[in-house]
Protein backbone atom coordinates (compact mmCIF):
# COMPACT_ATOMS: atom_id res chain seq x y z
CA UNK A 1 0.00 0.00 0.00
CA UNK A 2 1.23 3.31 -1.08
CA UNK A 3 1.26 6.16 1.40
CA UNK A 4 -0.57 9.05 1.67
CA UNK A 5 2.39 11.11 0.14
CA UNK A 6 4.24 9.77 -2.69
CA UNK A 7 7.89 11.07 -1.98
CA UNK A 8 10.85 9.34 -4.22
CA UNK A 9 11.83 7.03 -1.41
CA UNK A 10 8.37 5.32 -1.17
CA UNK A 11 7.66 5.31 -4.58
CA UNK A 12 10.91 3.40 -5.27
CA UNK A 13 10.29 0.88 -2.79
CA UNK A 14 6.94 0.18 -3.82
CA UNK A 15 8.54 -0.33 -7.63
CA UNK A 16 11.42 -2.56 -5.83
CA UNK A 17 8.58 -4.60 -4.24
CA UNK A 18 6.03 -5.26 -6.79
CA UNK A 19 4.14 -2.23 -8.13
CA UNK A 20 3.93 -1.21 -11.71
CA UNK A 21 3.66 2.02 -13.36
CA UNK A 22 0.57 0.60 -14.61
CA UNK A 23 -0.73 -0.07 -11.05
CA UNK A 24 0.60 3.47 -10.05
CA UNK A 25 -1.43 5.16 -12.79
CA UNK A 26 -4.42 3.41 -11.34
CA UNK A 27 -3.57 4.79 -8.29
CA UNK A 28 -2.73 8.28 -9.34
CA UNK A 29 -6.27 8.15 -11.47
CA UNK A 30 -8.28 7.57 -7.97
CA UNK A 31 -6.32 10.14 -6.10
CA UNK A 32 -7.59 12.42 -8.89
CA UNK A 33 -10.96 11.23 -8.90
CA UNK A 34 -11.38 11.30 -5.07
CA UNK A 35 -9.67 15.18 -4.64
CA UNK A 36 -12.02 17.48 -2.88
CA UNK A 37 -10.39 20.24 -4.58
CA UNK A 38 -11.82 20.76 -8.66
CA UNK A 39 -9.71 23.61 -9.29
CA UNK A 40 -5.87 21.80 -9.02
CA UNK A 41 -5.82 21.00 -12.31
CA UNK A 42 -6.17 22.81 -15.48
CA UNK A 43 -6.05 19.52 -17.81
CA UNK A 44 -5.76 16.42 -16.23
CA UNK A 45 -3.74 13.90 -18.20
CA UNK A 46 -6.63 11.54 -19.50
CA UNK A 47 -6.21 8.14 -18.19
CA UNK A 48 -5.70 6.21 -20.83
CA UNK A 49 -3.50 8.44 -22.17
CA UNK A 50 -1.63 7.84 -18.05
CA UNK A 51 -1.75 4.23 -18.58
CA UNK A 52 -0.07 4.81 -22.29
CA UNK A 53 2.79 6.40 -21.26
CA UNK A 54 3.12 3.71 -17.91
CA UNK A 55 2.96 0.94 -20.42
CA UNK A 56 5.71 2.66 -22.90
CA UNK A 57 8.08 3.10 -19.81
CA UNK A 58 7.55 -0.12 -18.89
CA UNK A 59 8.91 -1.27 -22.80
CA UNK A 60 11.37 0.98 -22.80
CA UNK A 61 12.85 0.14 -19.22
CA UNK A 62 11.05 -2.44 -17.62
CA UNK A 63 13.75 -3.13 -14.63
CA UNK A 64 11.82 -1.66 -11.92
CA UNK A 65 14.00 1.75 -10.99
CA UNK A 66 16.35 1.08 -13.66
CA UNK A 67 15.76 5.21 -14.62
CA UNK A 68 16.51 7.81 -11.94
CA UNK A 69 13.00 8.49 -11.71
CA UNK A 70 11.49 5.53 -13.17
CA UNK A 71 7.36 5.70 -12.63
CA UNK A 72 7.52 8.78 -10.62
CA UNK A 73 4.27 10.79 -11.17
CA UNK A 74 4.67 14.31 -11.49
CA UNK A 75 2.52 17.42 -12.62
CA UNK A 76 3.57 20.35 -14.59
CA UNK A 77 2.26 24.15 -13.49
CA UNK A 78 0.35 25.42 -16.81
CA UNK A 79 2.80 27.82 -18.24
CA UNK A 80 5.01 25.17 -18.80
CA UNK A 81 4.95 23.15 -22.01
CA UNK A 82 3.85 19.76 -21.66
CA UNK A 83 3.16 17.85 -25.86
CA UNK A 84 0.26 17.27 -26.84
CA UNK A 85 -1.05 18.65 -23.50
CA UNK A 86 -2.69 22.71 -23.93
CA UNK A 87 -0.86 25.75 -22.34
CA UNK A 88 -2.88 28.20 -21.29
CA UNK A 89 -1.52 30.44 -18.69
CA UNK A 90 -4.14 30.27 -16.79
CA UNK A 91 -6.07 32.53 -19.50
CA UNK A 92 -8.38 30.31 -21.93
CA UNK A 93 -8.17 32.54 -25.09
CA UNK A 94 -4.65 32.37 -24.88
CA UNK A 95 -4.49 28.55 -24.85
CA UNK A 96 -2.21 26.59 -27.68
CA UNK A 97 -1.09 22.80 -28.01
CA UNK A 98 2.61 22.63 -27.99
CA UNK A 99 4.09 19.81 -30.31
CA UNK A 100 7.20 19.67 -27.81
CA UNK A 101 8.07 19.47 -24.45
CA UNK A 102 9.78 21.77 -22.79
CA UNK A 103 13.36 21.43 -21.89
CA UNK A 104 12.81 20.76 -18.32
CA UNK A 105 9.77 18.36 -18.61
CA UNK A 106 11.49 16.45 -21.42
CA UNK A 107 14.63 16.11 -19.04
CA UNK A 108 12.58 14.50 -16.48
CA UNK A 109 10.43 12.32 -19.04
CA UNK A 110 13.80 11.18 -20.31
CA UNK A 111 14.76 10.20 -16.55
CA UNK A 112 10.94 7.81 -16.51
CA UNK A 113 8.65 10.60 -14.82
CA UNK A 114 5.09 10.58 -16.16
CA UNK A 115 3.45 13.70 -16.32
CA UNK A 116 -0.01 13.17 -14.29
CA UNK A 117 -1.61 16.92 -16.15
CA UNK A 118 -1.32 20.64 -15.82
CA UNK A 119 -1.54 22.53 -13.06
CA UNK A 120 -3.67 25.84 -12.02
CA UNK A 121 -2.11 29.13 -11.40
CA UNK A 122 -2.33 33.01 -11.07
CA UNK A 123 -2.54 33.89 -14.82
CA UNK A 124 -0.13 34.31 -16.46
CA UNK A 125 2.58 33.53 -13.34
CA UNK A 126 0.88 37.48 -11.92
CA UNK A 127 0.38 36.63 -8.15
CA UNK A 128 1.46 34.80 -4.93
CA UNK A 129 -1.83 33.65 -3.78
CA UNK A 130 -3.58 31.18 -6.55
CA UNK A 131 -7.45 33.07 -7.16
CA UNK A 132 -6.23 34.98 -9.74
CA UNK A 133 -7.56 32.46 -12.28
CA UNK A 134 -10.74 31.93 -13.87
CA UNK A 135 -10.32 27.84 -13.37
CA UNK A 136 -10.95 28.28 -9.52
CA UNK A 137 -8.63 28.81 -6.76
CA UNK A 138 -6.61 26.34 -5.26
CA UNK A 139 -7.43 25.93 -1.35
CA UNK A 140 -4.46 24.56 1.27
CA UNK A 141 -4.43 21.17 2.39
CA UNK A 142 -4.98 21.88 5.75
CA UNK A 143 -8.39 24.48 5.65
CA UNK A 144 -10.24 25.06 2.18
CA UNK A 145 -11.03 28.52 3.95
CA UNK A 146 -6.91 29.74 2.98
CA UNK A 147 -5.18 29.98 -0.27
CA UNK A 148 -3.04 27.85 -1.43
CA UNK A 149 -0.34 30.32 -2.21
CA UNK A 150 0.41 31.54 -6.00
CA UNK A 151 1.60 31.46 -8.54
CA UNK A 152 2.28 27.71 -8.76
CA UNK A 153 -1.21 26.64 -6.85
CA UNK A 154 -2.13 23.66 -8.10
CA UNK A 155 1.46 22.46 -8.40
CA UNK A 156 1.79 22.80 -4.57
CA UNK A 157 -1.46 20.99 -4.12
CA UNK A 158 -0.85 18.09 -6.01
CA UNK A 159 2.08 17.49 -4.08
CA UNK A 160 0.68 18.35 -0.62
CA UNK A 161 -2.49 15.86 -1.37
CA UNK A 162 -0.76 12.96 -2.12
CA UNK A 163 -1.69 13.12 -6.20
CA UNK A 164 1.91 13.82 -7.65
CA UNK A 165 5.75 12.89 -6.13
CA UNK A 166 7.00 16.41 -7.25
CA UNK A 167 5.20 19.52 -9.10
CA UNK A 168 7.05 22.01 -11.37
CA UNK A 169 6.36 25.10 -10.68
CA UNK A 170 8.20 28.95 -11.82
CA UNK A 171 9.24 31.52 -9.69
CA UNK A 172 9.58 35.42 -10.46
CA UNK A 173 8.74 36.67 -6.77
CA UNK A 174 8.52 33.80 -4.93
CA UNK A 175 5.62 31.89 -6.73
CA UNK A 176 7.84 28.15 -5.90
CA UNK A 177 8.35 29.32 -2.40
CA UNK A 178 5.37 30.84 -0.85
CA UNK A 179 2.51 27.46 -1.99
CA UNK A 180 5.43 25.15 -0.49
CA UNK A 181 5.16 27.01 2.93
CA UNK A 182 1.25 27.22 2.94
CA UNK A 183 0.87 23.44 1.82
CA UNK A 184 3.98 21.93 4.45
CA UNK A 185 6.15 21.38 1.19
CA UNK A 186 9.55 22.01 0.29
CA UNK A 187 10.39 24.30 -2.37
CA UNK A 188 13.71 24.26 -4.30
CA UNK A 189 14.17 27.69 -5.95
CA UNK A 190 17.35 27.17 -8.16
CA UNK A 191 19.50 29.84 -9.11
CA UNK A 192 18.41 31.74 -12.46
CA UNK A 193 19.99 30.31 -14.86
CA UNK A 194 20.77 26.88 -13.71
CA UNK A 195 17.67 25.61 -15.00
CA UNK A 196 16.85 26.32 -18.75
CA UNK A 197 13.12 27.92 -18.97
CA UNK A 198 13.15 26.66 -23.10
CA UNK A 199 9.18 26.28 -23.15
CA UNK A 200 8.00 28.23 -20.32
CA UNK A 201 5.63 31.33 -20.64
CA UNK A 202 7.44 34.00 -19.40
CA UNK A 203 6.07 36.38 -16.82
CA UNK A 204 9.58 38.57 -16.11
CA UNK A 205 11.76 36.42 -19.25
CA UNK A 206 15.16 37.69 -17.19
CA UNK A 207 14.60 36.50 -13.79
CA UNK A 208 12.04 33.88 -13.97
CA UNK A 209 12.91 30.30 -12.81
CA UNK A 210 11.77 26.86 -13.05
CA UNK A 211 11.17 25.33 -9.37
CA UNK A 212 10.36 21.92 -7.94
CA UNK A 213 7.88 21.47 -4.66
CA UNK A 214 8.31 17.92 -2.92
CA UNK A 215 8.09 16.21 0.10
CA UNK A 216 11.64 16.69 1.23
CA UNK A 217 14.88 18.67 -0.04
CA UNK A 218 16.55 15.37 -0.64
CA UNK A 219 14.13 14.75 -3.06
CA UNK A 220 13.51 18.41 -4.44
CA UNK A 221 17.47 18.70 -5.69
CA UNK A 222 17.87 15.01 -7.20
CA UNK A 223 14.84 16.71 -9.00
CA UNK A 224 16.83 19.58 -9.86
CA UNK A 225 19.94 18.02 -10.72
CA UNK A 226 17.87 16.15 -13.46
CA UNK A 227 16.96 19.27 -14.87
CA UNK A 228 20.00 21.05 -14.84
CA UNK A 229 22.36 22.15 -17.72
CA UNK A 230 22.41 24.79 -20.41
CA UNK A 231 20.31 24.95 -23.23
CA UNK A 232 21.18 27.53 -25.61
CA UNK A 233 17.66 28.22 -26.46
CA UNK A 234 17.42 30.48 -23.18
CA UNK A 235 19.12 33.12 -23.27
CA UNK A 236 19.66 33.30 -19.78
CA UNK A 237 20.84 29.96 -19.48
CA UNK A 238 24.36 29.65 -17.83
CA UNK A 239 26.60 27.25 -17.05
CA UNK A 240 26.87 26.42 -13.05
CA UNK A 241 30.18 27.67 -11.08
CA UNK A 242 29.11 25.81 -7.66
CA UNK A 243 29.81 28.19 -4.83
CA UNK A 244 30.39 26.38 -1.44
CA UNK A 245 29.10 27.37 2.43
CA UNK A 246 30.81 26.27 5.72
CA UNK A 247 30.48 22.66 6.41
CA UNK A 248 29.78 23.56 9.97
CA UNK A 249 29.35 26.63 12.34
CA UNK A 250 26.93 28.50 9.39
CA UNK A 251 26.69 32.42 9.92
CA UNK A 252 23.18 32.53 9.80
CA UNK A 253 21.23 36.22 8.86
CA UNK A 254 18.37 36.65 10.30
CA UNK A 255 15.92 39.81 10.71
CA UNK A 256 16.55 42.45 12.71
CA UNK A 257 13.62 44.21 15.05
CA UNK A 258 13.46 47.11 12.94
CA UNK A 259 12.71 44.74 9.73
CA UNK A 260 9.89 42.45 10.84
CA UNK A 261 6.71 42.56 10.00
CA UNK A 262 4.31 39.81 10.64
CA UNK A 263 0.95 42.06 9.70
CA UNK A 264 -0.42 40.79 13.01
CA UNK A 265 -0.18 37.48 12.54
CA UNK A 266 1.63 36.25 16.13
CA UNK A 267 1.34 32.65 14.78
CA UNK A 268 4.24 33.01 12.06
CA UNK A 269 6.02 35.18 14.20
CA UNK A 270 6.46 32.53 16.47
CA UNK A 271 7.53 30.24 14.06
CA UNK A 272 10.20 32.32 12.64
CA UNK A 273 11.10 32.86 16.39
CA UNK A 274 11.39 28.58 16.72
CA UNK A 275 12.94 28.51 13.37
CA UNK A 276 15.95 30.76 14.56
CA UNK A 277 16.45 28.50 17.71
CA UNK A 278 16.01 25.54 15.78
CA UNK A 279 19.27 26.51 13.99
CA UNK A 280 20.89 27.86 16.64
CA UNK A 281 20.44 24.18 18.26
CA UNK A 282 21.92 22.98 15.02
CA UNK A 283 25.46 24.98 15.38
CA UNK A 284 24.58 27.84 13.59
CA UNK A 285 25.53 31.19 14.30
CA UNK A 286 22.80 33.83 14.56
CA UNK A 287 23.73 37.14 13.08
CA UNK A 288 20.76 40.17 12.72
CA UNK A 289 21.38 41.70 9.71
CA UNK A 290 19.84 45.11 7.83
CA UNK A 291 17.22 43.86 5.31
CA UNK A 292 16.10 47.27 4.28
CA UNK A 293 18.79 47.25 0.93
CA UNK A 294 17.11 43.68 -0.23
CA UNK A 295 13.13 44.97 0.72
CA UNK A 296 14.00 48.08 -1.13
CA UNK A 297 14.99 45.59 -3.94
CA UNK A 298 12.29 43.67 -4.38
CA UNK A 299 9.98 46.95 -4.32
CA UNK A 300 11.50 47.40 -8.02
CA UNK A 301 9.79 43.99 -8.96
CA UNK A 302 6.07 45.31 -9.14
CA UNK A 303 6.63 49.01 -8.27
CA UNK A 304 9.67 49.43 -11.13
CA UNK A 305 10.33 48.88 -14.37
CA UNK A 306 10.46 45.34 -14.01
CA UNK A 307 6.84 45.10 -14.53
CA UNK A 308 7.47 46.03 -18.23
CA UNK A 309 8.38 42.46 -18.58
CA UNK A 310 4.94 40.83 -17.74
CA UNK A 311 3.77 43.56 -20.95
CA UNK A 312 6.65 42.48 -23.44
CA UNK A 313 5.69 38.91 -22.77
CA UNK A 314 1.89 39.29 -23.44
CA UNK A 315 2.26 42.37 -25.62
CA UNK A 316 0.66 40.69 -28.59
CA UNK A 317 -1.96 39.23 -26.66
CA UNK A 318 -3.26 41.87 -24.54
CA UNK A 319 -3.65 44.38 -27.59
CA UNK A 320 -6.06 42.12 -28.94
CA UNK A 321 -7.28 39.96 -25.51
CA UNK A 322 -7.63 42.37 -23.23
CA UNK A 323 -10.67 41.62 -21.75
CA UNK A 324 -9.99 38.22 -21.56
CA UNK A 325 -7.87 38.73 -18.73
CA UNK A 326 -8.40 38.34 -14.61
CA UNK A 327 -9.35 42.17 -13.74
CA UNK A 328 -6.17 42.17 -10.99
CA UNK A 329 -3.43 40.74 -13.79
CA UNK A 330 -4.80 43.17 -15.91
CA UNK A 331 -4.28 46.29 -13.93
CA UNK A 332 -0.78 45.36 -13.15
CA UNK A 333 0.47 44.54 -16.47
CA UNK A 334 -1.21 47.47 -17.91
CA UNK A 335 0.72 49.56 -15.27
CA UNK A 336 3.76 48.65 -16.85
CA UNK A 337 2.29 51.26 -19.62
CA UNK A 338 4.00 54.22 -17.25
CA UNK A 339 8.41 52.81 -17.72
CA UNK A 340 9.83 53.72 -20.80
CA UNK A 341 13.44 52.48 -21.36
CA UNK A 342 14.69 55.50 -19.66
CA UNK A 343 12.77 54.26 -16.28
CA UNK A 344 14.31 50.89 -17.28
CA UNK A 345 17.94 51.96 -17.03
CA UNK A 346 17.22 53.91 -13.65
CA UNK A 347 16.06 50.74 -12.21
CA UNK A 348 18.95 49.16 -13.37
CA UNK A 349 20.93 51.64 -11.41
CA UNK A 350 18.45 51.42 -8.60
CA UNK A 351 19.52 47.78 -8.41
CA UNK A 352 23.12 48.12 -8.35
CA UNK A 353 23.25 50.54 -6.16
CA UNK A 354 21.38 48.27 -3.93
CA UNK A 355 23.41 45.07 -5.09
CA UNK A 356 26.44 46.89 -3.43
CA UNK A 357 24.59 47.46 0.38
CA UNK A 358 24.06 44.00 0.15
CA UNK A 359 27.21 43.33 0.06
CA UNK A 360 27.90 44.48 3.70
CA UNK A 361 25.14 42.65 4.72
CA UNK A 362 26.47 39.54 3.63
CA UNK A 363 30.03 40.07 4.58
CA UNK A 364 28.89 39.05 7.95
CA UNK A 365 27.03 35.96 7.52
CA UNK A 366 27.26 33.20 5.31
CA UNK A 367 23.41 32.55 4.42
CA UNK A 368 19.70 34.24 5.12
CA UNK A 369 16.96 33.22 6.73
CA UNK A 370 13.56 34.71 6.31
CA UNK A 371 9.90 34.12 6.87
CA UNK A 372 8.58 32.52 3.52
CA UNK A 373 5.49 34.63 3.69
CA UNK A 374 4.87 36.75 7.14
CA UNK A 375 1.67 35.91 6.34
CA UNK A 376 -1.40 34.10 5.32
CA UNK A 377 -5.22 34.92 4.00
CA UNK A 378 -8.44 33.44 3.20
CA UNK A 379 -9.82 33.17 -0.05
CA UNK A 380 -12.41 35.62 0.63
CA UNK A 381 -9.68 38.66 2.13
CA UNK A 382 -7.57 38.10 -0.67
CA UNK A 383 -10.55 38.70 -2.97
CA UNK A 384 -11.51 41.92 -1.21
CA UNK A 385 -8.03 43.50 -1.73
CA UNK A 386 -6.32 40.92 -4.00
CA UNK A 387 -2.67 43.52 -4.50
CA UNK A 388 -2.08 45.03 -1.11
CA UNK A 389 -3.30 41.28 0.66
CA UNK A 390 -1.08 39.50 -1.86
CA UNK A 391 2.03 42.34 -2.12
CA UNK A 392 2.34 40.82 1.82
CA UNK A 393 3.39 37.99 0.79
CA UNK A 394 6.26 38.91 -1.18
CA UNK A 395 7.69 41.00 1.31
CA UNK A 396 10.80 38.31 1.93
CA UNK A 397 10.49 36.57 -1.69
CA UNK A 398 10.85 39.17 -3.98
CA UNK A 399 14.43 40.26 -4.23
CA UNK A 400 15.98 36.53 -4.71
CA UNK A 401 15.95 36.35 -8.50
CA UNK A 402 17.02 40.29 -9.24
CA UNK A 403 19.85 39.65 -6.69
CA UNK A 404 20.43 36.03 -8.81
CA UNK A 405 20.34 34.07 -4.97
CA UNK A 406 19.78 30.12 -4.94
CA UNK A 407 16.78 29.65 -2.16
CA UNK A 408 15.43 26.72 -0.60
CA UNK A 409 12.27 27.05 1.21
CA UNK A 410 11.26 24.09 4.12
CA UNK A 411 8.46 24.00 6.26
CA UNK A 412 8.76 24.91 9.79
CA UNK A 413 6.16 24.60 11.95
CA UNK A 414 2.37 25.06 12.56
CA UNK A 415 -0.25 27.95 14.28
CA UNK A 416 -2.56 27.88 16.61
CA UNK A 417 -5.11 27.22 13.70
CA UNK A 418 -3.34 24.29 12.16
CA UNK A 419 -2.36 26.54 9.29
CA UNK A 420 1.51 25.57 8.10
CA UNK A 421 4.26 28.25 7.71
CA UNK A 422 7.88 28.11 6.49
CA UNK A 423 11.21 29.86 6.31
CA UNK A 424 13.51 30.42 3.27
CA UNK A 425 17.28 29.67 3.11
CA UNK A 426 19.05 31.97 0.43
CA UNK A 427 22.26 31.48 -0.43
CA UNK A 428 24.74 33.19 -2.77
CA UNK A 429 24.47 32.65 -6.67
CA UNK A 430 24.93 28.83 -7.26
CA UNK A 431 25.01 27.76 -3.79
CA UNK A 432 22.07 25.33 -4.68
CA UNK A 433 23.24 22.15 -3.18
CA UNK A 434 25.49 23.70 -0.47
CA UNK A 435 22.56 25.14 0.93
CA UNK A 436 20.98 21.78 0.87
CA UNK A 437 22.45 19.86 4.03
CA UNK A 438 21.74 22.24 6.51
CA UNK A 439 17.42 23.07 5.19
CA UNK A 440 17.42 19.46 5.35
CA UNK A 441 18.89 19.26 8.65
CA UNK A 442 15.79 22.05 9.45
CA UNK A 443 13.17 20.11 7.90
CA UNK A 444 14.42 16.88 9.63
CA UNK A 445 14.25 18.85 13.51
CA UNK A 446 11.43 20.67 13.03
CA UNK A 447 9.15 17.32 13.19
CA UNK A 448 6.04 18.38 10.83
CA UNK A 449 5.58 16.28 8.43
CA UNK A 450 5.49 15.83 4.55
CA UNK A 451 2.58 17.52 3.01
CA UNK A 452 -0.93 17.12 4.75
CA UNK A 453 0.63 13.93 6.48
CA UNK A 454 1.64 16.05 9.75
CA UNK A 455 2.96 12.56 11.29
CA UNK A 456 5.14 11.74 8.31
CA UNK A 457 8.96 10.82 9.20
CA UNK A 458 11.23 11.87 6.80
CA UNK A 459 13.06 9.01 4.80
CA UNK A 460 16.47 8.42 5.96
CA UNK A 461 17.27 7.35 2.50
CA UNK A 462 16.51 11.25 1.49
CA UNK A 463 18.91 12.81 3.69
CA UNK A 464 21.01 15.28 1.96
CA UNK A 465 25.03 14.84 3.55
CA UNK A 466 27.04 17.36 3.58
CA UNK A 467 29.41 18.51 0.57
CA UNK A 468 32.86 16.84 0.74
CA UNK A 469 35.32 19.74 1.86
CA UNK A 470 33.56 21.71 -0.76
CA UNK A 471 34.34 19.66 -3.76
CA UNK A 472 32.11 18.91 -6.70
CA UNK A 473 31.78 15.88 -9.00
CA UNK A 474 32.77 15.68 -12.26
CA UNK A 475 32.84 12.73 -14.59
CA UNK A 476 35.57 12.52 -17.13
CA UNK A 477 35.57 10.40 -20.56
CA UNK A 478 38.61 11.43 -22.22
CA UNK A 479 41.56 13.40 -21.54
CA UNK A 480 41.12 14.03 -18.10
CA UNK A 481 41.29 9.94 -17.54
CA UNK A 482 43.84 8.85 -15.17
CA UNK A 483 47.13 7.86 -17.26
CA UNK A 484 46.26 10.11 -20.00
CA UNK A 485 47.34 13.60 -20.66
CA UNK A 486 45.30 15.97 -18.76
CA UNK A 487 44.54 14.27 -16.08
CA UNK A 488 47.36 16.12 -14.01
CA UNK A 489 44.36 19.22 -14.44
CA UNK A 490 42.33 16.92 -11.97
CA UNK A 491 45.21 15.67 -9.84
CA UNK A 492 47.39 19.00 -9.24
CA UNK A 493 44.55 21.07 -7.39
CA UNK A 494 43.60 18.63 -5.27
CA UNK A 495 41.28 16.22 -7.65
CA UNK A 496 40.13 12.84 -5.79
CA UNK A 497 38.98 10.00 -7.98
CA UNK A 498 35.66 8.69 -6.94
CA UNK A 499 35.29 5.52 -9.01
CA UNK A 500 35.80 4.31 -12.64
CA UNK A 501 32.56 3.09 -13.91
CA UNK A 502 30.56 3.47 -17.13
CA UNK A 503 27.71 5.28 -18.29
CA UNK A 504 24.57 3.97 -18.98
CA UNK A 505 23.91 1.72 -22.10
CA UNK A 506 22.13 4.95 -24.28
CA UNK A 507 25.51 7.06 -25.18
CA UNK A 508 27.48 6.66 -27.96
CA UNK A 509 31.48 8.00 -28.25
CA UNK A 510 32.54 10.15 -31.30
CA UNK A 511 36.18 11.59 -32.11
CA UNK A 512 35.17 15.08 -32.99
CA UNK A 513 37.02 16.33 -36.47
CA UNK A 514 39.11 18.85 -37.09
CA UNK A 515 40.37 19.02 -33.05
CA UNK A 516 43.74 18.87 -32.17
CA UNK A 517 44.86 16.88 -30.20
CA UNK A 518 41.52 14.36 -30.64
CA UNK A 519 38.60 14.88 -28.95
CA UNK A 520 35.70 12.60 -27.63
CA UNK A 521 31.82 14.26 -28.28
CA UNK A 522 29.45 12.05 -25.79
CA UNK A 523 26.17 12.07 -26.45
CA UNK A 524 22.43 10.55 -25.15
CA UNK A 525 20.28 8.73 -27.91
CA UNK A 526 17.40 7.28 -25.95
CA UNK A 527 16.77 3.64 -27.21
CA UNK A 528 20.37 2.89 -27.95
CA UNK A 529 20.71 -0.17 -26.64
CA UNK A 530 24.76 -0.36 -25.98
CA UNK A 531 27.09 -1.80 -23.04
CA UNK A 532 27.88 1.74 -21.87
CA UNK A 533 31.47 3.47 -21.94
CA UNK A 534 34.60 3.26 -19.98
CA UNK A 535 34.48 6.63 -17.36
CA UNK A 536 35.49 8.28 -14.58
CA UNK A 537 34.04 10.30 -11.32
CA UNK A 538 36.25 12.89 -9.75
CA UNK A 539 36.13 15.41 -7.16
CA UNK A 540 37.68 18.66 -7.60
CA UNK A 541 37.61 22.01 -5.62
CA UNK A 542 34.32 24.08 -6.90
CA UNK A 543 36.97 26.68 -8.54
CA UNK A 544 38.50 23.83 -10.41
CA UNK A 545 35.11 22.56 -11.92
CA UNK A 546 34.10 26.57 -12.60
CA UNK A 547 37.57 26.97 -14.94
CA UNK A 548 36.59 23.51 -16.81
CA UNK A 549 33.20 25.20 -17.24
CA UNK A 550 34.43 28.38 -18.36
CA UNK A 551 37.29 26.57 -20.30
CA UNK A 552 35.29 24.16 -22.29
CA UNK A 553 35.37 24.68 -26.19
CA UNK A 554 31.92 24.39 -28.00
CA UNK A 555 30.12 21.91 -29.11
CA UNK A 556 31.53 20.40 -25.63
CA UNK A 557 29.72 21.32 -22.45
CA UNK A 558 28.95 20.26 -19.02
CA UNK A 559 25.22 18.31 -18.81
CA UNK A 560 23.75 15.46 -16.32
CA UNK A 561 25.34 12.07 -17.22
CA UNK A 562 23.18 8.97 -15.88
CA UNK A 563 26.04 6.03 -15.11
CA UNK A 564 25.00 2.79 -15.25
CA UNK A 565 24.30 2.05 -11.56
CA UNK A 566 20.99 4.78 -12.38
CA UNK A 567 23.06 7.86 -10.67
CA UNK A 568 23.72 10.95 -12.41
CA UNK A 569 26.36 13.14 -12.20
CA UNK A 570 27.72 16.27 -14.02
CA UNK A 571 30.09 15.90 -16.84
CA UNK A 572 31.69 16.31 -20.15
CA UNK A 573 28.86 16.26 -22.96
CA UNK A 574 28.53 16.99 -26.76
CA UNK A 575 26.34 19.06 -29.07
CA UNK A 576 24.16 16.67 -31.57
CA UNK A 577 25.06 18.85 -34.46
CA UNK A 578 28.78 18.22 -33.93
CA UNK A 579 28.78 14.55 -34.70
CA UNK A 580 27.84 14.87 -38.15
CA UNK A 581 30.32 12.87 -40.03
CA UNK A 582 32.03 11.92 -37.46
CA UNK A 583 33.69 8.60 -36.54
CA UNK A 584 31.83 6.80 -34.14
CA UNK A 585 34.10 4.36 -31.50
CA UNK A 586 31.50 3.61 -29.00
CA UNK A 587 31.92 -0.52 -29.58
CA UNK A 588 35.50 -0.07 -28.39
CA UNK A 589 33.86 0.50 -25.18
CA UNK A 590 35.66 4.00 -23.98
CA UNK A 591 38.30 6.66 -25.19
CA UNK A 592 41.28 4.59 -23.77
CA UNK A 593 40.93 1.84 -26.09
CA UNK A 594 39.92 4.10 -28.48
CA UNK A 595 43.74 6.13 -28.33
CA UNK A 596 45.16 2.43 -27.86
CA UNK A 597 43.67 1.24 -31.37
CA UNK A 598 45.72 4.04 -32.93
CA UNK A 599 48.67 3.28 -31.59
Amino acid sequence: MLPAILDLTAVKAAYATGLTPLLMAEEIIARRNASDDPAVFITATSDDDLRSAARALMELAPEPNSLPLWGVPFAVKDNIDVAGLPTTAGCPAYAYTPETDATVVARLKAAGAIVIGKTNLDQFATGLNGTRSPYGAPRSVFNKDYVSGGSSSGSAVTVASGMASFALGTDTAGSGRVPAAFNNLVGIKPTPGLVPNVGVVPACRSVDVVTVFAATVGDGVAIRKVMDGVDAGDPYSRPALPASLPASGLRIGVLDEAEREFFGNTDYEAIYDAAIERARSLGATIVPFDYAPFRQAAELLYNGPWVAERLAAVKDFIATNADDFDPTVRTIIEGARGYDAVAAFEGQYRLGHLRQKTLGEWAKVDVLMLPTSPTTYTVEAMMADPIVKNSHFGRYTNFANLFGYAAIAIPAGFGSNGLPAGVTLFGPSFSDDALAPFADAMHRAVACGMGKDRAAVLPESAKVSEAEDGLVTIMVVGAHLTGMPLNHELTGPGGKLVKSCRTAGDYRLFVLPNTTPPKPGLIREPGFAGKGLEVEVWKVPADVFGRFVQNIPAPLGIGKVTLDDGSQVSGFLCEPYAIQGAQEVTELGGWRAYIASRK
